[in-house]
């Protein structure tokens, strides 16, 4: 089914793609028809996905320069923090997009124009497991709204105590805040806008979560990689 979802993952937890690895810190993506890095990947597994009875998401992790393309891993299953920011991007309701695939019918995905960009907010101790860190900094701690939050605050690890957001669980994964835009600038303005009304106690977050989107964006067309 189509479009496409062509998604570029930040996976370090500083910015300028410096300290230890995460498992996300923020994603910029956008929908697409078919093109060069789905045909060569994805699309060539269609017939065996088909004799399988496969049904479902699939993502596949690349990385690609101009000798091409090199797949790395499959995860088959919508991903997190990608889900909140796909749905973002969807015109058609997910939980009617859920059904109508689960049911066997053929979905039709209708999608915004434009691009997506997620980003997630964490407190200590990510992205390391120390309950001690957690319970002295960060568990219970208030989630605070400058003014009522819009769309797309994606909670993960929260509670509500009497209307109060709070901090729960353990892993210090607190909200994925999403941007939408007709360019990446635009999606990257406005995400960074709307996580300015957060406050959190000892919050941070990657300030530069599709910075490389200018240089990037011309090296895939260059080397057709996003061409149909």
């Amino acid at each position: 089914m189509h479009p496409i979802n062509v998604n570029f993952e930040h996976k370090k937890l500083f910015p300028g793609n410096l300290g230890p690895p995460t498992g996300e810190m923020g994603t910029a993506m956008f929908w697409s028809m078919p093109n060069q890095l789905f045909n060569q990947t994805l699309q060539k597994m269609e017939p065996k996905l088909a004799e399988e009875g496969y049904v479902g998401y699939i993502d596949v992790n690349c990385i690609v320069n101009g000798n091409g393309i090199y797949p790395l891993e499959f995860t088959s299953r919508f991903g997190y923090p990608t889900i909140s920011i796909q749905q973002a991007g969807m015109i058609t309701p997910i939980g009617q997009f859920f059904w109508e695939l689960s049911s066997g019918h053929d979905p039709k995905l209708r999608v915004k124009s434009g691009f997506q960009i997620g980003v997630r907010i964490v407190v200590p101790p990510f992205p390391f497991d120390d309950k001690e860190t957690f319970e002295s900094f960060s568990n219970n701690a208030a989630i605070v709204f400058k003014k009522p939050p819009a769309d797309e605050f994606h909670i993960e690890d929260v509670k509500q105590v009497n209307g109060q957001w709070m901090v729960a669980g353990t892993s210090g994964v607190v909200l994925v805040v999403v941007g939408l835009g007709q360019t990446m600038k635009q999606a990257q303005a406005q995400v960074y806008s709307r996580i300015k009304n957060v406050l959190i106690p000892n919050m941070y977050y990657r300030t530069d979560i599709a910075d490389r989107w200018d240089e990037d964006s011309d090296r895939l067309h260059s080397w057709g990689i996003l061409r149909s």
